[in-house]
């Protein structure tokens, strides 16, 4: 079985990581796709909404997407401090059996070079590289002497969870930018006001 990795912090969830996972459940050879929620991010100490909170949103994400689609908490389960490659270690020693895509938006493959042991990670797991509004794919550009469907990059809308929480924030309409269900879940919780 191959697994899709699509990790984040989710803080929120939106319809960018909607139409992100739905495409890789669409167009690649995953028989799950799973969200992985950030529980501690080695990049950045910024606040987050609680795991928990989080989980269950993508929970409401996932719900959208189908039987395929599940949300993992293994990250908070996990001893040190959130590495990709560590996470990923520890699936290859738990199933050794499966096979792992790791599903990354263009604006984190650009840091590659903050990522601990990058090279292992490629060993690891299939790196899904998916266009994201505002930022560059990695190698995008074509040219003439592309084959066919080479340097084809399709692109995710230009949302972010920082827009989508200043929004909340300053009380406007995230209405076009959150799924339904996971924006009630928001509003009922009062996440973010």
């Amino acid at each position: 079985m191959e697994i899709a990795l699509f990790g984040g912090s989710f803080d929120p969830p939106h319809v960018g990581h909607l139409l992100a996972a739905q495409y890789v459940l669409a167009t690649e050879p995953v028989d799950e796709l799973w969200l992985l929620p950030v529980f501690r991010h080695p990049l950045t100490k910024k606040a987050r909404a609680p795991f928990e909170h989080r989980v269950d949103l993508c929970g409401l994400l996932a719900a959208l997407l189908g039987p395929r689609a599940l949300v993992s908490r293994l990250e908070a389960t996990l001893p040190g401090e959130g590495r990709t490659v560590d996470l990923l270690e520890h699936l290859h020693a738990q199933r050794p059996a499966d096979r792992f895509a790791l599903v990354l938006g263009s604006d984190l493959a650009a840091e590659r070079a903050q990522w601990k042991r990058f090279a292992r990670i490629a060993e690891l797991a299939r790196v899904i590289e998916l266009s994201r509004g505002g930022f560059a794919a990695a190698g995008a550009g074509g040219g003439d002497e592309a084959p066919p469907g080479e340097g084809l990059h399709v692109m995710l809308p230009e949302v972010s969870s920082s827009q989508v929480r200043a929004l909340l924030a300053a009380g406007g309409d995230a209405s076009k930018l959150v799924p339904r269900a996971v924006l009630a879940a928001i509003e009922a919780a009062g996440t973010y006001r």
